[in-house]
């Protein structure tokens, strides 16, 4: 099978994204101090990784549907849908926040093109599933790291379980 220019062109769009998502988890690494350091740092690197991996498996689909990838450093910067991450040190509180948000755009931008992708190339659809999966659920760590409980909504008292 050879991928339409549609196709291309979605694929293209996640793997930057990906390769970006990556690169700015490298940098929260190196750059975040703070309260739970260590484990914020730890989490890093396995987003990092699967990041990495992600963009990887996706590129060899690609290059298996006789596309082109582009992981060059300007197209990566001058079509990325993630949003620029500061310089300098970054507390572990706004890292959360800063790499959440990160996750969320690229699984946005991931189910935004999945339809078209699943249209033409199952195969490759299934792959974007896999990272949704993936990342959502790093998000959803990730972002644990600065919630508070939610309180229970129930105005009237709880009654242990078989009583009346």
């Amino acid at each position: 099978m050879k991928a339409s220019a549609e196709l291309g062109s979605n694929l293209q769009s996640v793997l930057v994204d990906l390769i970006e998502l990556h690169v700015q988890g490298k940098q929260a690494h190196w750059s975040v101090v703070g309260k739970n350091f260590r484990d914020l740092h730890l989490q890093l690197d396995e987003i990092i990784d699967d990041a990495r991996l992600f963009s990887d498996e996706l590129a060899e689909r690609m290059r298996a549907l006789d596309a082109l990838p582009d992981g060059r450093s300007e197209t990566v910067t001058a079509t990325t849908h993630l949003p620029k991450f500061p310089d300098g040190e970054v507390d572990t509180t706004e890292t959360v926040d800063l790499v959440t948000t990160r996750l969320n755009a690229t699984v946005d931008n991931i189910r935004a093109v999945h339809d078209a992708v699943d249209e033409e190339d199952p195969t490759s659809a299934d792959l974007l599933h896999g990272f949704i999966e993936k990342l959502e659920q790093y998000a959803w760590m990730v972002s644990a790291e600065n919630r508070t409980p939610r309180k229970p909504t129930s105005k009237s008292p709880t009654k242990p379980a078989g009583k009346a």
